[in-house]
């Protein structure tokens, strides 16, 4: 699986920090519900971990990514280009202290899915693409508890989005608190992927995608 530039909106899943337990089943239902068919509504699932060496991040994500694969969903890893090419994972996420796409490329190869978080920066937006990312993420839209920023960190507003996708291939990512109540302007905007996690991993995750459906597939 591949992000590409197709549209309608897609969601991509980050994972929450816990990923043991019953995660495993509740990724498979999740996948289940908005993975499949023609019209899927889930096109990657990002694997987010911290505080664990590789050794154990890896065995946590082998099931998961077992998972994404059966699903035909991409499984990228966030931050770590290291603990991206043990998995041979689809791609990695880079924060902008994670290092840059070209030195990622050369590590995991062409086929790779490299992601660089922008923030609210068209600037870092544009030096990532011209880096070689093949997709850039803006965000925190709204308060979250997953996407890390400081308290006086810029917040984005749509019309970036719109901004991006007017003059650019690359696909951009909308990210931070993103919920089925406040995700339209950021689908009207030219987002083509949505980067949800609490909204989803917070309760029921069936009922979650089920709801991003109703807004992102009216």
């Amino acid at each position: 699986m591949i992000l590409s530039l197709v549209p309608p909106t897609q969601l991509y899943l980050i994972s929450p920090l816990d990923v043991g337990g019953d995660f495993p089943a509740r990724l498979e239902r999740a996948l289940a519900a908005g993975a499949k068919g023609p019209d899927a509504l889930i096109a990657a699932f990002q694997f987010r971990v911290k505080g664990v060496d590789q050794h154990a991040a890896a065995a946590l994500a082998a099931p998961l990514q077992a998972i994404c694969a059966a699903h035909d969903v991409a499984f990228i890893v966030n931050d770590s280009v290291a603990l991206a090419k043990r998995l041979k994972a689809d791609g990695v996420h880079l924060g902008q202290e994670d290092g840059s796409p070209k030195e990622a490329r050369d590590v995991l190869g062409r086929e790779a899915q490299i992601g660089v978080t922008c923030h609210a920066s068209r600037h870092m937006a544009m030096e990532a693409g011209e880096a070689g990312a093949d997709y850039v993420a803006f965000g925190a839209f709204f308060p979250s508890t997953t996407k890390d920023k400081g308290p006086d960190a810029e917040v984005p507003e749509p019309e970036i989005l719109q901004w991006w996708a007017s003059l650019f291939e690359i696909p951009c990512v909308a990210i931070g608190g993103i919920t089925p109540e406040n995700c339209a302007p950021l689908v009207a905007a030219g987002a083509d992927f949505l980067a949800v996690s609490g909204a989803v991993w917070g309760g029921d995750e069936v009922a979650a995608i089920e709801a991003f459906r109703k807004v992102m597939r009216p």
